[in-house]
Formats: structure tokens, C-alpha cells, sequence
């Protein structure tokens, strides 16, 4: 999603073509607050971002220019709503059809209110619908959030869509496009066996060419290559996080199919979002899953759950240590990254990818029945306390 909506071919070769579209992507793993303000000026300023790729007049651009910074400058969320309603009617009125995309809208899992569902609606009942709104999140909004995106009143308003892996063609583009960006020469065997295991998961085939990029040719074997994808930390973390996405039944259901056990009728019908989420498919009468990392994952998984293991991972154990040697200290994300990631800090590391691993240090040291705790620090990181 964040590859296609950055490419300039986009428009002209998956929307139609007799009217003006405005992609508008808006990532919120660059929210470090995810929060119901931050939210929405990440979402001006977006807007704001978008608009100067466009031909709106001079006077346009400067008006919206200067709504974002009133807004900001105000730090009134009211006025913040408003200001993206002004700058969207705006937009509509140069025969531009803008559409917002939320990507990973699951952020805002734990945060997200009536009143900021109702500004959606809002927003988009006052253009007379011809603002759209995408959101990309691993469950649907009512799932997300039941208790603000009723299933009666979504149901309305939204229509959900799974997307699956990537389709190979899509898969080849982006690899493709990295490698130029890399500058990466890989022989056919190690492409063929980087495409088996990614199996058109983007942020996997994301994470392997970085480690590409990194090894060079000292990896020479498909064999070596899913040794090393394997016992990367970042793979982990997101199949740590896919394992996550799925409820109780689900994990059931999954590790069974891991295990080439039968499943009976009522327990697919549980499960129906794997196949629908792309998961799990079905090739000659044979469940499989879909990536061989998600696979190893899942075993390694399992073996954990059965023996009881809380060692920490070598990404885990620099955490830790890193925190221990500055204990009561806020650690900053940025002295952590640099800590934590040396050598892919140049290429950038996720709030997201920070927070997961704190994460879990946090459960592993609590099922250690460590007396050391790790404080979040609002805005600004994190605190190794011992109690």
C-alpha cells in the first residue's frame, strides 16, 4: 500500500482516467502519540503534503497553507477538524476527488472515540460524500473498536475488503524498484528463494532486501538466505505481530493446520478470516500457510509455549542491557534506536518497531518475575526501574 500509493503511475494505471484523483496516504506509524489530536494534525498535515504535487492555484495553496498553521498554532482540535474539512472543500472545488488513506488505522486501537468517528462522518457528509476514506487495519473497524464503530452503524458507512499476499507481478515491481534503490545484484536462485519466502508479504520482502543490502554477497545459498531471514529480529517482530492480529480461535485453528491436523466445518467457519486474509490457502486439497517464515515462526512459537522459554532474543537482551546501564533515566527512542539498531539507523526504524520490542522485554521480564519494570515516559521513551 505504501509502495503503490507513492509511485507516480498509479493513478494512470489502476483509477480511472476521465476524472482528477487525489491519493492521499497518511502512515500513522509516523504518530509517536497515538492520539486522538496528533491524529488528526498528522492528517493535515498530509493533506497539506499532498497538495503541493498538484496544480491548485498559488492562492489555494497558500490559503491551505495558512489554515495549518492557525490550526496548529491555535491547538484546538476543533479548529484542527475543521481546517481539514475547509482544505478538503478546497481541494473538491479544483475537480480534484481526494481520498484519505489511513494506513495502519489499528494504531489508534485503543484510542479512538465516538467524537473522532463522528468527525469522519462528518467530514464527509459536509463534502456530500466526495471525500472517500480508507482504512487499512488487520481487523475491520468494529472489531477494532466496537465499543465507537458499531457494526449497525459501520455497516453504512463502510465496506470491507481483505487483501491478501501480493500477487507475484505486484511482489516483482517493488522488488524490482529496491534493488535499483539498494543497488543490488542477486542471482536467480537466491530471487527465486527470496520470493518463495516472502510469498507476497511486502514488509518481509522489505526487511530481506535490507539484508541484502547489508550482506552482499556473503550469503550464497537459498538455504543460508532463510537461515538468516529466520533469526532476524525485524521478521520476527512482524510475524510476531501478524500471530497477534488473529483472536483465540484463530491461533487455535492456525497451529492446527501447522500441525497437519484435520478441521472440521464449524472450526473453518471460526477461522474464515485466515483464508480470507490470505494466512492459509488451498492447494491440492491441502491447507498450507503462506510464508515459510511464518511457518518457522509459528514452530518456533510453539516450542517456546510448550518449554516455557523467556530468554531474551539478542535485539531484546541490547534493550535490556542498554535500559539496565541507564536505569532511572528516561531512554529516548532515538538513543535507543542507536542503540538497539546501529546498523539499520540510517535506513530508519518504526516508533512501531520500538515499541514492540519494549514490549516484549516488558512480558518476558514479568514472566522472569524480574523485580525490574519498564516505565513509559509519555512523548519521549522509556525508564528501567527496579522495584
Amino acid at each position: 500500500m505504501r509502495f503503490f500509493l507513492n509511485h507516480e503511475k498509479i493513478i494512470p494505471t489502476y483509477v480511472e482516467k476521465d476524472k482528477n484523483h487525489l491519493l492521499i496516504p497518511i502512515d500513522l506509524f509516523d504518530l509517536v502519540e497515538t492520539e486522538v489530536y496528533p491524529f488528526w494534525v498528522l492528517t493535515l498535515k498530509r493533506i497539506l503534503d499532498a497538495i503541493t504535487k498538484t496544480n491548485l492555484p498559488q492562492k489555494d495553496k497558500k490559503y491551505i497553507e495558512r489554515l495549518f498553521m492557525d490550526s496548529i498554532q491555535s491547538k484546538e482540535l476543533l479548529l484542527v477538524v475543521d481546517s481539514i474539512r475547509l482544505t478538503l472543500d478546497k481541494i473538491i472545488q479544483n475537480s480534484y476527488l481526494p481520498t484519505l488513506f489511513f494506513i495502519r488505522f489499528d494504531r489508534m486501537k485503543n484510542s479512538a472515540t465516538p467524537e473522532l468517528y463522528a468527525n469522519i462522518r462528518g467530514i464527509g457528509e459536509s463534502l456530500h460524500n466526495q471525500t472517500s476514506f480508507v482504512f487499512t487495519s488487520f481487523r475491520s473497524l468494529d472489531e477494532l473498536s466496537p465499543a465507537v464503530f458499531k457494526k449497525s452503524s459501520v455497516a453504512a458507512f463502510a465496506h470491507n475488503m481483505y487483501l491478501p499476499p501480493a500477487e507475484k507481478t505486484d511482489t516483482k515491481i517493488i522488488f524490482e524498484e529496491d534493488k535499483k534503490r539498494y543497488n543490488l545484484e542477486i542471482s536467480p536462485d537466491l530471487e527465486k528463494a527470496l520470493f518463495e519466502l516472502v510469498d507476497g508479504y511486502v514488509r518481509y520482502l522489505e526487511l530481506a532486501l535490507i539484508i541484502l543490502s547489508e550482506k552482499g554477497s556473503k550469503i550464497s545459498s537459498p538455504d543460508e538466505l532463510f537461515e538468516i531471514l529466520t533469526q532476524d529480529e525485524g521478521i520476527i517482530l512482524q510475524s510476531e505481530e501478524l500471530w497477534e492480529t488473529l483472536n483465540k480461535d484463530e491461533q487455535e485453528v492456525l497451529v492446527r493446520i501447522l500441525n497437519a491436523e484435520k478441521l472440521s466445518e464449524e472450526e473453518k467457519d471460526k477461522a474464515k478470516y485466515l483464508w480470507e486474509a490470505g494466512f492459509v490457502f488451498e492447494d491440492r486439497n491441502q491447507t498450507k500457510i503462506f510464508s515459510p517464515l511464518f511457518e518457522n515462526f509459528l514452530k518456533s512459537h510453539q516450542n517456546t509455549q510448550t518449554n516455557g522459554i523467556v530468554d531474551f532474543t539478542h535485539k531484546e537482551n541490547l534493550l535490556f542491557e542498554f535500559l539496565k546501564t541507564n536505569i532511572g533515566q528516561v531512554c529516548e527512542r532515538d538513543s535507543i534506536i542507536e542503540s538497539v539498531w546501529p546498523e539499520e539507523e540510517d535506513l530508519g526504524v518504526t516508533d512501531w518497531a520500538v515499541d514492540r520490542l519494549v514490549s516484549r522485554v516488558r512480558n518476558k521480564l514479568k514472566k522472569q518475575k524480574s523485580h525490574f519494570e519498564i516505565q513509559t515516559i509519555k512523548t519521549r521513551g522509556y525508564k528501567l526501574t527496579n522495584s
